[in-house]
């Protein structure tokens, strides 16, 4: 099947918008929110434990790294450790391949589902893990698997849960897809919970012997929310008709060579969302190493930035159903680049928690702005029989490539300039390259 011509990408959807409303009986009405409901409350819960694994294990990474990877030197020891934390940005774009281009062929539910059983899987082995001081090698090798299993499993994830929201009603597409970033605002802000009260409540020596492993049981609670969304969850109206339709044979190859300028587009809207996001993870770093503040509250702010995205974004991703996607995405791009920068000044010259909250603030809101429409934006990028393939691919490789870089990037880049304000020049980086990305987008129909 060839590339559909440049602004034809919604035209099946803007169809559907063109039609007249239908009258809807009062009890109708109570079943459709009923459902939409269920449908935002389901995948949330999933997306954000699937999540919930992938950041925890960077917040745990100075105990996992005595427990598993020991070595004499500290330093040696704790980067191998986030070694494995990037080993799960290696296998997105695996996965993004195999289980997006399942979604496309068997159905979104299917796939979410087998992306959250992946999931558990690496999950599960990294809680029951012995340690080094009980097995020996086996325990690195075992959590390697483990994130190998759980980075495969985010490549497809991505996809799967959003083509699932974005397809469920188009009229309201952008509100839909828009919990697909405010559910990683609950992954946030239960992380950074948990940093907190593990390090709290629990002592050194019994977060060592034990108290490490709760989050990940706690994470094994994506189980139900899978089995859940395989039972009563049904695919949108969009895929059905698709399936319906000749189906695409190779919707990889599809994805990326007919439909590669579309793709190259969803990847570039999405550097800017990944730098942002990941730079807010760094920040506990960086108010700790950089600013000297004490690490409780370094994850107050980064809690506070997970409740500011997953109340924001919802609302703007509405907003961009009336007003457009771009208009707004631009907009945010346009005051985090001229913001970006002062922001950093003002934490590194005046080093407080007042003004780490305030700059976390600033961001959090601006970044909202952008999220909110991101998700519907790349989603109208793609038709629905290479959505799956196209949303997973250029998710995935775009946040393997700076998104899962950006702590490492911030941090040389600290050190190559001596300047510590020099994180908001790879935000600013995002910036240009999404306000470009948002004119190839326009191209290709999305408003």
């Amino acid at each position: 099947m060839s590339t559909l011509a440049p602004r034809t990408a919604g035209l099946p959807e803007q169809a559907d918008s063109a039609q007249p409303a239908q009258p809807v009986e009062p009890a109708e009405a109570a079943v459709v929110r009923q459902s939409t409901l269920r449908v935002i409350t389901a995948i949330s819960i999933g997306n954000a434990l699937e999540w919930f694994e992938i950041v925890i294990y960077g917040f745990l990474a100075v105990t996992i790294s005595k427990l598993f990877f020991p070595a004499e030197n500290e330093s040696v020891s704790l980067l191998i450790t986030l070694g494995t934390f990037g080993v799960t940005f290696v296998m997105r774009p695996v996965g993004s391949l195999v289980l997006g281009a399942y979604a496309d062929a068997r159905g979104r539910k299917n796939a979410l589902t087998l992306s959250m059983a992946i999931m558990l899987c690496g999950t599960l082995l990294i809680a029951v893990s012995p340690t080094f001081a009980q097995i020996g090698l086996w325990a690195p090798g075992l959590v390697i698997l483990a994130r190998l299993l759980q980075g495969f499993a985010a490549g497809g994830e991505f996809g799967s849960a959003t083509a699932l929201l974005a397809e469920q009603d188009p009229r309201r597409r952008g509100f839909f897809a828009s919990w697909q970033f405010a559910s990683q605002g609950i992954t946030t802000f239960l992380a950074a919970g948990f940093g907190m009260g593990l390090n709290t409540l629990l002592t050194p020596e019994q977060l060592l012997a034990w108290g490490w492993r709760i989050p990940f049981f706690f994470g094994l609670l994506i189980g139900p929310a899978g089995l859940y969304i395989r039972r009563h969850l049904d695919e949108g109206q969009e895929f059905k008709r698709a399936a319906q339709q000749v189906q695409q044979a190779t919707p990889v190859r599809t994805t990326l060579v007919e439909q590669r300028g579309r793709t190259l587009a969803a990847m570039g809207l999405i550097i800017l969302a990944t730098v942002v996001a990941y730079t807010g993870l760094f920040m506990p770093t960086f108010a700790v190493r950089q600013l000297g503040l004490p690490a409780s509250m370094a994850f107050a702010g980064t809690f506070w930035f997970g409740v500011l995205q997953f109340v924001l974004v919802p609302v703007f991703g509405g907003l961009s159903d009336r007003v457009g996607r771009v208009v707004i995405m631009r907009g945010a791009a346009l005051v985090m680049g001229v913001m970006i920068v002062p922001l950093f000044y003002l934490l590194v010259n005046h080093p407080s928690v007042p003004a780490l909250m305030l700059a976390l603030t600033a961001m959090g809101v601006v970044a909202s702005a952008y999220w909110g429409p991101i998700s519907a934006a790349m989603s109208e990028l793609f038709p629905a029989a290479t959505r799956g393939t196209g949303l997973s691919v250029s998710y995935s490789f775009g946040v393997a490539i700076f998104g899962g870089f950006a702590p490492f990037i911030s941090a040389w880049l600290i050190a190559a300039t001596g300047s510590k304000i020099a994180p908001s020049f790879y935000v600013a980086f995002g910036v240009v390259v999404s306000l470009v990305a948002l004119r190839a987008a326009r191209r290709y129909g999305v408003k």
